[in-house]
């Protein structure tokens, strides 16, 4: 994996159900895991790795902060894996297509709660 400086290189979430939020994930963009014992799982997209941290009993997801935007060749196919994804596992769609300056996108959350986006070109 080719790094930049200064650019993104990890992303964690906090999850309250590994085998959801990897199901999830796996259905909606085939990511790819590698378990590190019940609590910990890193996930690979392809050009970004991230983990799951498997919450405590009695925490909760701290939901906010930055966006994670992903990026698609495909946003139709990208969005209709994101339902399909989404009625498997659980989330919801958080904002439907829409455009902007240099591209279109949409927002969705997976079931923990988080709100990430995919964008495409326009």
């Amino acid at each position: 994996m080719d790094r930049k400086n200064n650019g993104i290189d990890y992303i964690e979430f906090h999850v309250r159900d590994m085998a959801r939020s990897k199901g999830f994930y796996e259905a909606a963009f085939s990511w790819s895991y590698t378990d590190y014992g019940p609590g910990y799982c890193e996930f690979n997209s392809g050009s970004l790795k991230g983990g799951f941290q498997l919450l405590e009993a009695g925490q909760e997801p701290q939901i906010g902060g930055p966006l994670v935007v992903l990026w698609s060749h495909d946003l139709e196919a990208s969005r209709v894996a994101v339902l399909a994804a989404i009625a498997q596992f659980g989330g919801r769609l958080s904002r439907e297509t829409f455009d902007f300056p240099g591209g279109r996108r949409f927002h969705f959350c997976d079931p923990n709660g988080y709100e990430l986006a995919i964008w495409t070109e326009a």
